[in-house]
């Protein structure tokens, strides 16, 4: 499987990762139904400075909160935070603003970096590709929907050890050929 994602947009190289990895290798199991119904909503912010990254993420969560049309928002970084570290830092931030903003509860933070590194496994393991990404994101998840999905999916506390075992059958390769960039 070979991709040239150089070629599109942040937002149209986010969408190729989501149908080839998260719903093609069934990643996240609810994924699927909301993108053949068109409810995944994928904004590009080219925003470098904290606050107005948390200015475009509360902008997001307005939306969603008002246009029951739109399930999720994949808010995808393309500036500022290529550190994976800064990227922590800002998920603090961002998860502050949830809190902040009386959204616990309403929604909840998904994190998706290139170069995601679980805390708790090797630097090489290739359990970190469930959560790498062609770009950071913050996927804003809508927790009611959330909970709804996993009254229906049998032993959900299962996922993410599926997705590890998943992950190391298809091999690193797979993943550094999708989200390989071509300079």
């Amino acid at each position: 499987m070979t991709s040239n994602m150089t070629n599109n947009s942040p937002a149209e190289q986010t969408l190729q990762w989501l149908d080839k990895v998260i719903i093609g290798e069934n990643f996240c199991p609810f994924a699927r139904k909301e993108r053949l119904e068109e409810r995944i909503r994928v904004v590009e912010t080219h925003e470098k400075e904290q606050a107005l990254l948390m200015q475009d993420l509360l902008d997001e969560m307005l939306l969603l909160e008002n246009d029951s049309s739109v399930e999720t928002t994949l808010l995808v970084l393309t500036e500022g935070v290529k550190d994976f570290f800064d990227y922590l830092d800002l998920v603090e931030l961002a998860n502050r603003l949830v809190r902040q903003q009386q959204y616990e509860g309403v929604f909840q933070l998904a994190t998706f970096h290139p170069d995601y590194l679980f805390a708790d496994a090797p630097a090489d393991a290739t359990s970190h590709y469930t959560n790498r990404s062609p770009y950071p994101m913050l996927h804003i998840i809508r927790e009611e929907s959330l909970e709804k999905a996993l009254e229906r999916f049998p032993n959900p506390e299962n996922i993410p050890s599926r997705n590890i075992e998943h992950a190391e059958k298809l091999g690193k390769a797979f993943f550094q050929e999708i989200l390989r960039k071509h300079d």
